[in-house]
Formats: structure tokens, sequence, C-alpha cells
């Protein structure tokens, strides 16, 4: 239920924002707005607020079907307009006028993304601290001289350093780097007296498609330290069965020495002989006793790989710090986040264009559904932040040069104010069939993807 009424909202804000931006823009260019409808179809609460703005009478409707809504204005290819409204259709506006409110939709929705991330920044937010876990054997981490317990201070491209606030800072500036072949800079603080230093991690050499998992498994950096504690154990695993118990605190496995949760992690992964899974003795400590325990995890598929798994939550909570910022640092961190997120968006869509980049990151209702139960549960900044990224997601979507999106009528614009003349019906025609062709693959493949990322 927290998942429908989660996405139900989302849905609603969003729209609601993206036409409300049409609607505004288009009042103050003088043009007659009849109807501004979120959702599509029948009809389920209409009104017509008594105060408007002088010639308006907009009916405002909350339809049915959520995924999408319109804003409808007075045009004469829609239907007759009568001489002394003529000047209030939006077909006989000037073009700078047609323009401009055809662009506030997407806009409307970059704006808001601002300031969602302003407010998360005012509220502030629990991230893990950036204390970095041991690295996955034969990554870039491990090769550019990291072990594990480092604490990254600072990190940046080209030399330009800025301080690092949390881990899920540092994740975003690695998936930033990544998917645009950037080396990162980092700079982790001295130990025992020892002065700063400062490594790279060579994100140029993946080549990375997707930003997913693997991607971070590349790199080596998968989560922040822990201690390797064990933590709730499923009836019936491989754990219990063992004789885990939550609390236990895993000093080794085998001949390995165990120092943080997600060295713990790998060592469970790599636990297997071919398909079959390898029992190892594990060295833990309960209450202040040392123990031996035999441990045979269970082998699961991850992909194409045989991997495994012992039933059981691995790793204690890391340690955890408030991100807050100041009234005017706060909104300048939502402005720069946005365009972060508005130019990553933009270059893995324009990737996937041209195949340097996997289809699969497009997601679907299914998926941002999925998400929006998930960030809810986590709270209201969490559920903000997913607010901002799917409102960025809509106002650059909105913004490719698609016939059927407002980005495809400011192309038709573009053109006009090129040549002096509008886009011929039959063109226009063709072009939106196109449009719609395209939009139809696209949403085919989103569905696909979040059918498989969520059933298969």
């Amino acid at each position: 239920m927290l998942t429908v009424i989660a996405f139900v909202v989302a849905l609603g804000v969003l729209i609601a924002v993206h036409e409300y931006g049409h609607y505004r823009v288009a009042v103050a260019c003088g043009v007659k707005v009849e109807r501004f409808s979120v959702g599509f179809g029948k009809a389920l609460f209409r009104w017509q607020p008594k105060r408007q703005h002088p010639g308006q009478q907009t009916e405002f409707v909350i339809a049915a079907f959520p995924l999408g809504g319109y804003v409808k204005m007075l045009d004469e290819r829609e239907g007759p307009v009568a001489p002394e409204e003529r000047h209030r259709a939006f077909n006989t506006q000037p073009l700078r006028s047609r323009a401009a409110i055809v662009a506030a939709g997407p806009i409307a929705n970059l704006l808001l993304a601002v300031a969602l991330y302003t407010v998360v920044n005012w509220i502030g937010v629990q991230e893990p601290a950036a204390k970095l876990a041991r690295p996955v054997a034969a990554s870039l981490a491990e090769a550019a001289g990291l072990t594990g317990g480092e604490y990254v201070t600072r990190a940046g491209f080209d030399g330009d350093l800025t301080p690092v606030q949390s881990f899920e800072d540092l994740r975003w500036r690695m998936t930033q780097g990544a998917l645009n072949a950037h080396d990162l800079t980092l700079e982790v603080a001295g130990e025992n007296g020892k002065p700063a230093r400062q490594l790279v991690l060579p994100l140029s050499r993946m080549e990375a498609k997707d930003a997913d998992p693997q991607m971070f498994r590349k790199i080596g950096l998968l989560a922040p330290l822990t201690r390797p504690e064990i933590g709730e154990v499923m009836a019936g695993s491989a754990g219990e069965l063992a004789g885990l118990r939550n609390g236990d605190l895993v000093r080794a496995v085998g001949d390995t020495a165990i120092f943080d949760g997600q060295q713990l992690r790998e060592v469970i992964r790599a636990s297997v002989d071919g398909d079959q899974p390898r029992t190892q003795a594990w060295q833990i400590e309960r209450g202040g006793k040392a123990l031996t325990l035999q441990v045979k995890p269970e082998v699961r598929e991850e992909g194409a790989v045989k991997i495994g798994r012992i039933g059981a939550y691995v790793g204690a909570p890391p340690e955890m710090l408030t991100v807050r910022q100041g009234p005017v640092d706060g909104v300048w961190r939502g402005v720069v986040r946005t365009w972060e997120m508005s130019a990553l968006t933009v270059r893995m869509m324009g990737k996937m264009v041209t195949g340097q980049a996997s289809l699969k990151n497009l997601s679907g209702p299914l998926t941002i559904a999925d998400y929006a139960g998930k960030s809810a549960s986590l709270g209201l900044t969490q559920y903000l932040i997913f607010l901002a990224v799917i409102s960025v997601s809509l106002g650059v979507l909105n913004l490719m040069p698609l016939p059927v999106l407002d980005g495809g009528h400011l192309m038709y614009y573009l053109w006009e104010g090129l040549t002096g003349k509008s886009v011929s019906d039959a063109w226009m025609v063709g072009l939106q069939r196109g449009g719609v062709a395209l939009l139809l693959v696209m949403m085919s493949v989103a569905l696909f993807n979040d059918v498989t990322r969520l059933f298969g």
C-alpha cells in the first residue's frame, strides 16, 4: 500500500508541477487556458475557481489515468475561435511566447528538483561517513593503493578537489567519473600522524555502460567501512544451520583474517568451488568468547556467476553523520546537483542512442513505483531525493527533440525562427507519427527492463 500511495503522490506532484509551468506562462502571455488536467480519461474531480486571472475560465480536472496530464489552450487548429478572442489563441501568439509556454513545463520540473534538493540540504540527511572498506580484489581501487580503513576527505576531477561529505557523495562522484570516462583523484587523511596523500582512480579505463553494481565492483569500492558483525539470520538459512547468531563478530574465515564487513561479504561470495559450496572454519567472537564454527554457504546464481550466500545480514551499521547545509549553500548545492543530474542524464541518453551505453538504463513505471515505495519507507528526506531525481528525468526527457514531446515542439519553433516558415501540416503529421512510434519503442524497452529487474 505504501508503494502505491508513494507512487501516486509522486506522479501527481510531478505532473501537476509540469503542467502548472505551461499554465502559468500561458496565462502570463495572455493565452486563454480552457482546461488544466492532471491525468487522462474520465474526470474524477473537476472544479472552476471563482477567482481567476482576467479573461480566464479554466476548468481544473483530476482524471482517472494518472500517467500524464495536459493544459488545453484556446487554439484555432483545434476548433473555431470567436473573432473577439482570436488574440487569446495559442497559435496567434508571437514565436517567443509560444516557445516560452512550451519550455515552461520541463523548466518547472527542473526548478522543482532544485527546490527539493535545497529542502533536503536544509533538513539534513543521515549518510555513511566516507571511510572505505577493503576494496574488491584485483579492482581499480586496490591497484590504486587503497587497502581499506582510509578516510576520504576530498575528491575531484582534473586536480579540482572539493570536500567529500559522505560515502554517498563519493559514490556519486565515482558514478560521474565512470560514466564520463574521467579519472577521479582522491585525497585520504593521514593515519598515525602521517600527512594526507592523494591517489588516482583510473575510471577512464572502465568504458562503463551501466550504472549498476557490476560497475562499482570493477571500481572496487562497494560500501563504507563496517565491523564484520553478523546481523539478522534468516530461519532455515545456511547461517542458522551453521550456528551463527545475531551479534557474532567474525575474526577469520579459514586462513583469511577478517577486518571489515565488506571483506567478509566478498569472502562469502567466493566460498564456492565450481557449483559446490566450500565449507570453511569461521573464527568468531560471541559474548567475549572465541568460537569456531563450520559454515557451509548456499550456492546462488548472480548473472552467469555462482556465488556463496549464508542468508544473514553481514556487517554492522556504518558510522553515520548528518549532512546539512546553510541557507545560501543549500540553495547553491541544490542548483549544482540538479545541473549535474541533468548533464549526466543527457550524456546517458546520448550514449544509449549511439550504442555506447546499454538500453538497460531505461526505467519504466514499475521500477519508479518500486523506488517510490522504498524511498518513502526510509523517511521524508529519501523520498524528497527520489522526487528530485524523477523530476530531473522528467524535465530532461521532455526537452528531447521528439515530435510528441515539448522538445519536439521547440524544434518546430527553431525551424520557424530560422526560416520564417512554420512546419507544414504534412511534415507535422509524419513527424508526429514517427515520434509516437519511437516513444512506444522506448516505453516497451523500459517496461521490459522493469519486468526483468523486478521478476527476472
